[in-house]
């Protein structure tokens, strides 16, 4: 399976499954319109396209193109690629019936079709073997650094989120992910350490502690 740098953006999680069988990549999903009124989303996206650059691949019917016309406008130009797949007829096999236009979807490409649009959107295709990933943040690292499964983790866990623009509802697995595409291990080390140096202001003093 073939590697690729950047991050692939399709519109579900069915496409999501089908691009993840054909190359080795993170595959992020919009949820659809639901991307429109997301600003978490929005600015999840931004700090990726920034950081590793995204491949956009949505569906060539009106809707795909309407989710991708609306991403062009919303993220920076130079660090995002657009992948078109081919007007293909049919119907998806899990569908009862097929859409409007009645043409495949990204679920519904094969994979020497969706690699040819890969290609031809100029997605980075790495030739080497990815290096082990010994320095990856794990589950039990989220612990360890008080982010998960302990008094205050939740608390903490949202004031990162909230620094880093994250969308405040990911999982623990999408926490896991976003913070493995964004960050080593000393970054986010030294962004906790900073986020416990700022401690929130306390209460106003008291009457008796302004005369005093």
């Amino acid at each position: 399976m073939q590697r690729i740098q950047e991050v692939i953006v399709v519109e579900g999680r069915y496409d999501k499954n089908t691009v993840s069988q054909v190359v080795d990549a993170t595959v992020i999903t919009l949820g659809g319109f639901a991307v429109f009124n997301d600003r978490e989303k929005l600015a999840f996206l931004r700090r990726l396209a920034e950081k590793r650059g995204l491949v956009i691949l949505t569906d060539s019917d009106g809707a795909g193109f309407l989710l991708r016309n609306y991403l062009k406008g919303a993220l920076p130009k130079d660090r995002v690629k657009h992948a078109y797949i081919p007007d293909v007829k049919g119907k998806e096999r899990r569908k009862r019936k097929g859409g409007k236009e009645g043409k495949l979807g990204v679920e519904g490409m094969s994979p020497h079709l969706l690699l040819e649009a890969l290609r031809r959107a100029g997605a980075t295709f790495d030739e080497e073997p990815p290096a082990p990933a010994g320095n990856s943040l794990t589950k039990a690292d989220l612990f360890a650094l008080g982010l998960s499964g302990g008094e205050g983790s939740a608390e903490k866990r949202r004031r990162l989120l909230k620094r880093l623009n994250l969308p405040e509802h990911l999982t623990a697995n999408g926490l896991l992910e976003a913070l493995n595409l964004l960050f080593s291990r000393q970054e986010l080390e030294a962004l906790l350490e900073a986020d416990l140096s700022e401690k929130p202001d306390g209460p106003p003093p008291s009457d008796a502690e302004r005369e005093s």
